[in-house]
């Protein structure tokens, strides 16, 4: 690709330097398509239904159903994107790697700066509600409960957050160990809280009263789009199974079926919750509740035996997302570090484990701060705000690509574009307009940090504009092909099986 003022990075080019890294050691292509689902359920259930439901009701009120369907529309559209892109460019980076091939290097890099919102941050706002559902477990179970001291942040009646510290710290030593290993237990933990969220729904029906439902939008359409910029973080993580590209047994294929596979059943297993939540107890004695789940078991059930159950569930629900988004967040930095956008340390990988050891140590303990000492919505709302931004960003990627790289091989392509992609930027922007204006002042200073950041730091170390061949290591495709090769050469790159092209879908 010729050199441009953007330092456009071609798909062949990304997919080709996504076998190793700086130091020859790669990852491994281990997760098929079942285990693919569960990290991505993994990646999604968690704080945002289990915790974050009473504040969407809060807002919303009985229309907190309609909130749900509208993030869940944002996420569809955008997932179709994300399906597209992810069977071109089966690399780590996601949507990072979507933005340097479509949009050129600084776009790339505010995109994973932002993406330190969507992961990093997110990851920190998940670990601060482990802890209500640990509380309420223990308390039911073995009739203690962690001090408020140590189980809440500074200005909620704690000190530190001790729970939030410790649930990251436990998913940093699962991940070193293998990403089999972290399939498997995210696998296990996906199939569990699936099912006690279907337990909780049975439950709550019982005591389903249509009353409850009336009047049905109180707070107007406003509440109505401020619980959808809510609920949005309840649907935040399906993207991260775009950044297992690398470690997927046929991704052109898995990646896109994954994504819309457990899009689709999170977004009918919220409305189902949201439904049954509403309809068993008034929306005013649910909104802004802690563990508000467990609360309306109590109440359908007359009994603690219930609300130990979705205690339980909530639990191993918030650990898996810790998991899979910790996951997400350290395959990012991976990809920005080969490319010299970051320190190198990021992309060393374990020649025993096929993990980046130090970088998910580095992302563990840095993440574990603001979890360990900032209250839950001072950082629900940036990462909200960044995952829209991303989110935008990638759909105008599938436009940009489709003219500039018109041959590019898809085994998916994006149904009714362009119409599909503009509508996920036009609910994207809509559901950022619903955010705090607070929110949009703290988002822009975060964007000139990481303007700041690119242009001292990133600009002069890039390596796509160090080396004028712009050669992956090796100087060849993984199938012994020249790099920087025809991206319409349907070539098969860093052991994808896959060496037939495939039928396109969609339109």
């Amino acid at each position: 690709m010729p050199r441009t003022g953007l330092r456009l990075k071609s798909p062949d080019l990304l997919v080709a330097e996504s076998g190793a890294d700086l130091e020859g050691h790669g990852l491994k292509r281990t997760l098929g398509p079942f285990q693919l689902v569960c990290f991505g359920v993994g990646a999604i259930v968690g704080t945002g239904i289990f915790v974050g439901l009473s504040d969407t009701v809060a807002e919303a009120g009985p229309a907190v159903l309609v909130s749900f369907v509208l993030a869940a529309l944002t996420c569809v559209f955008t997932a179709f994107s994300f399906a597209e892109l992810g069977s071109a460019m089966p690399v780590s980076g996601s949507s990072y790697s979507y933005a340097y091939a479509a949009l050129g290097e600084r776009a790339a890099f505010l995109v994973g700066w932002c993406l330190l919102l969507e992961y990093g941050v997110s990851v920190s706002a998940v670990a601060i509600g482990w802890g209500q559902y640990l509380n309420e477990l223990l308390e039911n179970t073995v009739g203690v409960r962690i001090p408020a001291a140590l189980a809440d942040a500074p200005g909620h009646g704690g000190v530190v957050n001790v729970p939030a510290v410790v649930v990251m710290l436990l998913a940093a030593v699962l991940l070193v160990r293998g990403v089999r290993e972290s399939a498997r237990a995210t696998a296990a933990m996906a199939v569990i809280k699936v099912g006690i969220l279907v337990l909780f729904c049975a439950i709550a029906f019982t005591a389903y009263d249509a009353g409850n439902l009336s009047p049905f939008a109180p707070e107007g359409l406003g509440g109505i789009g401020a619980g959808a910029s809510l609920a949005f973080f309840s649907f935040i993580g399906f993207d991260a199974i775009s950044t297992a590209g690398e470690e997927v047994r046929n991704p052109r294929r898995n990646v896109p079926l994954a994504i819309l596979v457990t899009l689709g059943c999170v977004a009918l297993l919220y409305c189902l919750v949201s439904v049954a939540a509403i309809g068993a107890m008034p929306w005013e004695q649910v909104g802004g509740k802690p563990a508000a789940l467990s609360l309306i078991v109590d109440h359908a059930t007359g009994s603690a035996f219930g609300s130990t159950v979705i205690a339980l569930g909530a639990v191993v629900a918030i650990a898996s997302v810790v998991l899979a988004v910790m996951y997400g967040q350290t395959r990012i930095l991976l990809s920005m570090s080969r490319d010299g956008l970051v320190p190198r340390v990021f992309a060393r990988v374990s020649p025993r484990t096929s993990t980046p050891v130090a970088n998910t140590w580095i992302v563990a303990v840095v993440f574990a701060v603001p979890a360990a000492v900032v209250p839950l919505d001072v950082v629900l709302d940036m990462t909200v705000i960044g995952t829209l931004a991303i989110m935008a960003v990638v759909n105008v990627c599938v436009l940009s690509l489709r003219r500039s790289q018109p041959g590019l091989r898809r085994s998916f392509r994006v149904p009714f574009s362009p119409w599909s992609p503009l509508l996920g930027v036009a609910l994207s922007l809509y559901l950022m307009s619903g955010l705090p204006l607070v929110t949009w002042v703290q988002f822009a200073v975060f964007l000139a940090v990481g303007a700041l950041v690119y242009s001292r730091y990133g600009r002069p170390r890039s390596r796509l504009a160090a080396s004028p061949e712009a050669q992956p290591p090796g100087g060849t495709l993984p199938d012994g092909t020249p790099a920087g090769g025809s991206p319409t050469s349907g070539e098969p790159s860093n052991g994808d099986p896959s060496a037939a092209p495939r039928p396109s879908v969609g339109a």
